[in-house]
């Protein structure tokens, strides 16, 4: 995938150069995707692809039983083309926002929806929330030579999964949660001797396996690993395995699609007294349980989660665009997606796809630092090399998509089963 993805880019950003160093000189024209029509002998201009308005689509789960992620995301995107349109837009127009539902994973809507975002010529795609739709949408993006930048699909698996450049996402892959765990566990002085209690999936085997090697570099290792598949509900037996082994601290990692074996787990973990700060929850099972477990059970249990918590002032963005909002997971990281798909754009000089898929990566590293659209326009000024981040921390893009270095957040639950932000780390 790396190799495809760098070859798109390098394209792409050649064709950029050559722009930027004739952009007075009449001679021959080329497509950003159409290098062999520059001569060596030549002073080509490059025609930008797009039509000259900028347009996001949105695919966001309105519908279904994530829909509760949506209107977060919904509103990082509104409040970052407001932010955008007030500044002067995008190359001189403002960004026209086109949303559609991406539905769930036993549904046909994401393809529908896709089609739909297509027709209306949207130029990136911020979304889906999902890791399963994410993928389903990779080939779309392809075909459609249309950026998709997701916000929430942490899936570990979609690093390996050809995108030939056209799919990034803002928030870290959940296996990289592996070192911050290490970090928390085995970074002190105090030696912890540690259990890891994981789901039969391919997200609780890539944590495994990142968590065992993170260990290693603080000369630690676990005492006991104990799988359990995603219809368990008896963890006796796993029990038994962890009181043999007597770890001081146990990690239970497993992911939405397994909530019913992940309560069971949680649960008898605590009833084996393995609770307080003997408990540590990974990202996708960090969540509110003061509707599941009796308020106190889980007290002083500690909790991992991607991206960092939101200020005040980003809190207030998000109320002026949705009032109701009372959830914040992902909105960031949604803002950070509009902000570098803009920044691309204007950049390439070009709001067409392609064009903003081989900017994204170079906007986001290695250039002059800028924290806000209007601080990276003002760098634009004078130097066409900026590397942005944003509010959800350092958000460089790897030549595969990724987010690294990336930011987790560790979480203690209190008396009503709520979790409630400690402290964070950058690892990566």
């Amino acid at each position: 995938m790396t190799r495809f993805r760098e070859a798109h880019r390098l394209v792409v950003a050649a064709s950029v150069v050559v722009a930027l160093a004739a952009c007075s000189s009449p001679g021959l024209t080329a497509t950003p995707s159409s290098p062999s029509a520059v001569s060596p002998r030549s002073s080509p201009t490059v025609t930008p692809a797009g039509d000259g308005v900028l347009r996001v689509g949105t695919i966001f789960p309105t519908s279904g039983a994530f829909a509760f992620l949506a209107a977060a995301q919904a509103a990082g995107v509104a409040a970052a083309i407001t932010e955008i349109n007030a500044a002067g837009g995008v190359n001189g127009e403002p960004i026209v926002l086109v949303a559609v539902d991406s539905g769930e994973a036993n549904t046909t809507t994401l393809e529908a929806s896709f089609n739909t975002l297509v027709s209306k010529r949207v130029d990136v795609v911020i979304g889906p929330s999902s890791s399963a739709l994410a993928q389903r949408t990779i080939p779309l993006a392809i075909d459609a030579k249309i950026p998709v930048v997701s916000p929430a699909a942490t899936f570990s698996t979609l690093t390996d999964v050809f995108d030939d450049g056209y799919f990034f996402r803002t928030i870290p892959a959940y296996d990289q949660q592996g070192y911050a765990l290490a970090e928390a566990l085995a970074g002190g002085d105090v030696r912890q001797r540690i259990a890891y209690v994981y789901v039969d999936d391919a997200q609780g085997t890539a944590l495994h396996d990142t968590f065992v090697a993170a260990l290693a570099e603080y000369d630690s290792k676990l005492v006991a690993d104990e799988v359990f598949s995603g219809s368990t509900t008896n963890f006796d037996s796993s029990i038994a395995n962890l009181m043999s082994a007597r770890p001081d601290v146990v990690v239970v990692g497993a992911t939405f699609d397994s909530v019913k074996a992940s309560n069971a787990a949680i649960g008898a973990l605590v009833g084996a007294g393995y609770g307080a700060s003997h408990l540590w929850l990974t990202s996708l099972n960090t969540g509110d349980y003061s509707q599941s477990f009796p308020h106190g059970t889980l007290t002083g249990v500690r909790g991992v989660i991607e991206g960092a918590p939101p200020s005040n002032d980003f809190i207030a963005a998000l109320k002026a665009t949705d009032s109701s909002l009372s959830s914040y997971r992902y909105s960031m990281e949604a803002y950070d997606a509009t902000m570098l798909a803009a920044l691309a754009a204007i950049v390439a000089k070009d709001d067409a796809g392609e064009a903003i898929a081989g900017s994204l990566y170079d906007v986001s590293k290695g250039g002059v630092k800028c924290l806000s659209f209007a601080e990276c326009i003002d760098v634009l000024k004078t130097n066409n090399d900026i590397d942005y981040d944003g509010v959800s921390g350092t958000v460089n893009f790897t030549p595969g998509g990724d987010i690294e270095p990336g930011y987790w957040g560790y979480y203690t639950y209190d008396e009503e089963n709520k979790f409630v932000f400690t402290s964070g780390t950058i690892v990566g």
